[in-house]
C-alpha cells in the first residue's frame, strides 16, 4: 500500500465518521426542545416495602465495585494510549453509584443532575479512548478534557433551560460513535469486541428502563425495569475491564 493510499483511506474514514456522528446530532437540534418528562421519576416499586426504592437505590452498587477494578488495575496493564481516558472512565463508572443512590433516594430533577453527571463523564471519556485508540494516539490530549466539559455542560444547560436535547446529543453521540469507529477503522488491540458486548448489554439495559414497569409485573415485583438497567449498565462496564485486562497490541504488517 502506497502512502499516498494509506492516507486517502484514512482521510475518507475521518471524513466518514464526522458525517456519520454529525448529520444525526444536526437532525436532533432542528426539533423542538425537549423537556424532561416528570413521569421518569415515577418508578416501579418505589415504596414498597420496608425501605424505600430498596432495588432502584441497591441496584447501583455493582458500579462501584467495577469502577474500583478499573481504578485499581495497574497502569501497565492498560496496554495502548489512552490511559487517563480509561481512568476517568472507571472514576466515573465508579462515581455513578454515589449520583444514582442520591437521585432514587428522592427522585426528582434537581437530585437527577447528580446522577447525570458521573454518567456523561463515562461517556465522555469512554468516547476519547477511542478516539485516541483507533484514529489518532495524539488526540486523547486535544479530546479529553473538551469533551468531559461538553457532557458537564450538556447536563448544566439542561437544568438552567429544561431542554434536553444537547444531554441528549451529547450521550447519544458517544454512544454512536463506538460502532462507527469499530466498523470504519482497523484495531489496533486484540479483544475488541468486547466493547461491542458492552454495547449490546447498554442497548438492552435502555430497553428494561423503557419497560420498567411491564417487567416488575412479569417478575412479580421482584424487580423493576430500571434496577435492571442498572445491572445490565454495570455489565457493560465489566466488559471494557476485561478488554483491557485480556488484550494485546495487533501487529501492523
Amino acid at each position: 500500500m502506497t502512502a499516498t493510499s494509506s492516507s486517502f483511506r484514512r482521510r475518507w474514514r475521518d471524513v466518514a465518521t464526522i458525517v456519520a456522528l454529525g448529520v444525526p446530532l444536526a437532525v436532533l437540534f432542528t426539533r423542538a426542545p425537549i423537556a424532561q418528562d416528570q413521569a421518569y421519576h415515577a418508578f416501579a416499586g418505589d415504596g414498597a416495602g420496608a425501605i424505600p426504592n430498596l432495588w432502584n437505590v441497591a441496584s447501583n452498587l455493582p458500579f462501584l465495585a467495577v469502577g474500583l477494578l478499573g481504578l485499581l488495575m495497574p497502569a501497565a496493564d492498560i496496554a495502548g494510549s489512552a490511559r487517563r481516558a480509561w481512568s476517568v472512565f472507571f472514576l466515573g463508572t465508579a462515581l455513578v453509584t454515589f449520583g444514582s443512590v442520591y437521585y432514587h433516594w428522592s427522585p426528582n430533577d434537581a437530585t437527577l443532575v447528580w446522577d447525570r453527571l458521573p454518567i456523561t463523564i463515562a461517556f465522555m471519556s469512554l468516547f476519547a479512548a477511542l478516539v485516541a485508540e483507533n484514529v489518532d494516539p495524539k488526540l486523547e490530549g486535544i479530546v479529553l478534557v473538551p469533551a468531559l466539559l461538553a457532557g458537564i455542560a450538556s447536563v448544566a444547560w439542561w437544568r438552567y433551560s429544561g431542554d434536553l436535547r444537547f444531554y441528549v446529543g451529547v450521550q447519544g453521540g458517544a454512544l454512536l460513535a463506538l460502532p462507527v469507529i469499530l466498523a470504519l477503522y482497523p484495531p489496533r488491540f486484540t479483544h475488541r469486541r468486547y466493547l461491542a458486548f458492552g454495547l449490546a448489554l447498554y442497548v438492552v439495559a435502555k430497553l428494561a428502563e423503557l419497560y420498567d414497569r411491564e417487567i416488575y409485573s412479569v417478575t412479580a415485583g421482584w424487580i423493576g425495569g430500571h434496577a435492571l438497567k442498572h445491572l445490565l449498565a454495570a455489565a457493560s462496564a465489566v466488559c471494557v475491564w476485561v478488554m483491557l485486562r485480556r488484550r494485546e497490541a495487533v501487529e501492523r504488517k
